[in-house]
Order: structure tokens, then C-alpha cells, then sequence
């Protein structure tokens, strides 16, 4: 089984590189972030919860996440493998990730990091807003808090991962395809 965490700021790719891993090796797109737009949109009372953190730029608490993750994968049992986008976040979110892939004996394959420049993420985001209408990427101060939330709180997973030798960076600037390019020749070597 690939279990692969696609790591990167808002506006790093994630999405269109998880819709390329997807397809290249079957696995499940598993995006925290459109989990968590679904239960906004349903108007559950997580969904009501998380908007509350998501309209700030802040990250929604773990157990909501944790809870969505748990839930899904115990819906595909059957799974050639996940890619995890935006989850984990937070260490706590790693070691939860973790406890529940290994109790199945199919850990994170790897960590593929995207890299981008923060200038780049800012014009990449507001352009997304323009065609997406997300409300999170209409706010040039909203987007430069979630950089910085990112930066603060995430951060410490490129330890988390390197400790475990499965910390992959690559280069996020470019084209869709050269950025494709760059994570297939990482994943390939699993």
C-alpha cells in the first residue's frame, strides 16, 4: 500500500498534484481541506465549528480533523493506498496518522514537501479566488496569516518526518507538468 503525506503551503499545488498522484497510482484523494468545505456546506455542527477557525485563516482543532480522517479510511479498507493533503498539520495530527495506518501494518510511504516562494503563493491563491470564489483566498491578509499559521504549526512535521527518513522536498515552482514530473520520480522509488 502508498500512503503518501503531500505537504506545501496554501497554494503550493496539493490539490493539482494529488489529482495527478491520484490518477498516476490509483490511490484515494483524501483532502482535509474539502472534507471540511463538504460539512460547511451541509451546515453540520462540525462543519459550523470549523468555518469559525477556517474564515480566520486558522487551522480547525485535531480531534475535528483526526475524526474525518478515521472515518474515511474506514470507509476504503480496500485501498491500493491514500494521499493525505493537509493532514497532518500538527505533530499531535502525525502521530495519530501513524497509529491508525500502522495498526493496519501500512505506514506513510513518504512526505512529499512542495516548495514554493511566498510571493508565488499569495498570486497563486489570489488568482484561485478569482476562479474558485473560496472565500479563504479573496483576503491578501487572510492568506498571509494561513502562510503563517503554516509556517508556525507545521513546520515541526519536516522533523517529525526526517526522523523517520521519509521527508522528500521538492521543487514546487514551475509547471503543473514539471512539478508532476519531480513527484513521480520520488514516488516511484517506494
Amino acid at each position: 500500500m502508498l500512503n503518501l503525506v503531500l505537504f506545501g503551503p496554501p497554494g503550493a499545488g496539493k490539490g493539482t498534484q494529488a489529482n495527478f498522484l491520484k490518477e498516476e497510482y490509483g490511490l484515494i484523494h483524501l483532502s482535509t481541506g474539502d472534507l471540511l468545505r463538504s460539512r460547511i456546506a451541509e451546515g453540520t455542527a462540525l462543519g459550523i465549528e470549523a468555518k469559525q477557525y477556517m474564515d480566520k485563516g486558522e487551522l480547525a482543532p485535531d480531534n475535528i480533523v483526526i475524526g474525518m480522517i478515521r472515518n474515511t479510511l474506514k470507509k476504503h479498507p480496500d485501498a491500493n493506498g491514500f494521499i493525505f493533503d493537509g493532514f497532518p498539520r500538527t505533530v499531535p495530527q502525525a502521530d495519530a496518522l501513524d497509529e491508525m495506518l500502522n495498526k493496519n501494518n501500512v505506514p506513510v510511504s513518504g512526505m512529499l514537501s512542495l516548495e514554493v516562494e511566498k510571493e508565488e503563493l499569495i498570486k497563486r491563491l489570489l488568482n484561485r479566488a478569482q476562479i474558485s470564489g473560496r472565500v479563504d483566498d479573496q483576503n491578501q491578509e487572510v492568506i498571509k496569516n494561513r502562510i503563517n499559521v503554516y509556517n508556525e504549526k507545521t513546520f515541526p512535521l519536516i522533523e517529525y518526518y526526517k526522523s523517520q527518513n521519509k521527508f522528500y522536498a521538492i521543487n514546487g515552482m514551475g509547471t503543473v507538468d514539471d512539478i508532476s514530473r519531480r513527484l513521480k520520480e520520488v514516488v516511484d522509488r517506494f
